[in-house]
């Protein structure tokens, strides 16, 4: 084998593997914590606040105890619910994720909430997030996950039950 066949078999296998990098899922998934149909409500413009939508479901007894992100000053867990008679939001510390049971983030319940946007949001747009997942010995765990922006009037992907 002659030092050129060797370089271009060397560069063959480097761009199959960056090939293969590069096409990887954009948010990571963690093994206990699997992450479906993430997306944020796209924002116009001096909006300060948006909302953060997805289906968790956690292969153990665990709970959603914080949300980070890059993209808003405060991130914070958020639960809409009626109270006399009148619909309400107000800041959760945790959600509850049992064990093989998916639990919902939609608009009218528990979601997540930008406050202070670092910048507005527009349709396509994709949202890095950190979930601080707290399993049942107290060990907290960070979940890489990436939502995209959909339209302000935007209802859940078609084909799932919201």
């Amino acid at each position: 084998m002659t030092m050129t066949t060797t370089f271009k078999s060397l560069a063959c296998a480097f761009s199959l593997g960056a090939l293969m990098l590069a096409s990887a899922p954009a948010s990571a998934q963690d093994a206990t914590l699997k992450v479906e149909d993430a997306w944020v409500r796209a924002t116009v413009p001096n909006q300060h606040a948006t909302g953060v939508f997805m289906r968790l479901t956690s292969s153990t007894a665990s709970r959603l105890v914080g949300v980070e992100s890059a993209a808003a000053k405060h991130t914070e867990v958020h639960e809409m619910a009626m109270q006399d008679n009148v619909m309400k939001m107000r800041q959760v510390p945790a959600i509850d994720l049992p064990a093989g049971k998916p639990v919902e983030l939609k608009p009218g319940g528990y979601h997540v909430m930008l406050i202070d946007l670092a910048k507005q949001i527009s349709v396509g747009d994709p949202v890095t997030l950190t979930l601080l997942v707290q399993d049942a010995d107290g060990k907290q765990r960070r979940v890489p996950v990436t939502a995209e922006a959909r339209p302000l009037a935007a209802a859940p992907a078609a084909g799932h039950k919201h």
